[in-house]
């Protein structure tokens, strides 16, 4: 029996869809035959979707922060499905310059949101929060009816894109979900600070691989593949018991980022190269990782890749991009 495809010519719109994540989304979403379009403000080389290969997607040039662009995307395209990706999401950036991430990330929010208030063909948005939006908490893990309580600037960037969609369900009723991923990893990630394609990037040359904390921070590292299915699984959801929801996806299994490391030296096959701890990490919270019971218990949900086989999947990604 043929599985029933969802997105079939279903016009959607994803921001930050030539990012990271939002490249794998795109690409995904396009095999179903959806027809999308991506937000795109600054024209990279070395976009996710110049490096996944992805065609077939219409573009809309402009920021996230502009009202009128983002009004305009969803009137003229038609658009029922909305995926609120785009964010300044280098907590390193934020840290630095706080400005720019709460307009981007706040603000940009609260345009999309207001924008699909009014556009009457919307039927559905699925907005991006993180891990980061609950802030530190001594009890571990997180679930979905933890107070959220960012601290740090991308934190709280998070923690107010989480309460603004909230607000919209609760005051118009807008049809909002909100997924809080863990730390997403895999291929065609090119911000090379972050601690998984930094450290394949190293090895792959030969380098020893950056560790800026003490390498005792525990996370939860969630495969993209996985990520990018768990945006498409809640924006399948038309009930409206879902609207106003949030849902975690993850592991749920932390690693430290020794261990971690040792993982991807493990799959480089290097296993005689050893990491350089700086420990200088400041304004991360020491603990984080998510409980995705949740999303388990309504949707019969797991996440199909195990941290072997993810890491061994992106050390591959990257060691034919750098051979290239």
């Amino acid at each position: 029996m043929k599985e029933k495809n969802n997105w079939e010519e279903k016009n959607v719109f994803v921001t930050g869809g030539s990012g990271f994540v939002g490249s794998w989304l795109t690409k995904k979403l396009l095999e179903k035959n959806a027809n999308v379009t991506v937000l795109v403000r600054d024209e990279v080389k070395n976009s996710g979707l110049n490096l996944l290969n992805v065609e077939g997607y219409n573009v809309v040039r402009g920021d996230i922060t502009d009202y009128s662009v983002v009004e305009r995307a969803l009137n003229e395209f038609e658009i029922e499905t909305v995926f609120h990706l785009a964010a300044q999401a280098i907590v390193g950036i934020a840290n630095r310059s706080p400005l720019p991430t709460f307009r981007t990330n706040i603000m940009g929010t609260c345009n999309v949101l207001e924008a699909a208030r009014s556009i009457s063909t919307v039927k559905r948005v699925i907005v991006a929060s993180s891990d980061k939006a609950y802030g530190p908490h001594e009890k571990l893990p997180y679930t979905e009816d933890f107070p959220l309580k960012g601290t740090h600037p991308y934190d709280v960037s998070k923690t107010c894109t989480d309460l603004v969609s909230q607000a919209y369900f609760h005051t118009y009723e807008l049809p909002v979900s909100i997924l809080r991923c863990a730390n997403i990893y895999g291929g065609a990630d090119m911000n090379f600070n972050r601690i998984i394609p930094g450290t394949i990037k190293s090895i792959l040359f030969d380098e020893a691989p950056i560790i800026r904390s003490d390498g005792k921070f525990k996370r939860d590292y969630f495969y993209v593949e996985d990520a990018a299915d768990a945006y498409i699984l809640l924006g399948e959801q038309q009930d409206k018991k879902f609207f106003g929801e949030a849902f975690n996806f993850g592991t749920g299994i932390p690693i430290s980022v020794l261990d971690l490391v040792d993982e991807i030296i493990k799959a480089s096959g290097k296993t005689a190269m050893k990491p350089k701890i700086l420990n200088q990490a400041s304004g991360e919270i020491r603990d984080q990782f998510l409980s995705s019971e949740k999303a388990k218990k309504i949707f019969n949900w797991k996440p199909r890749f195990g941290t072997g086989e993810g890491l061994r999947k992106t050390f591959d990604w990257y060691r034919e991009f750098f051979r290239k």
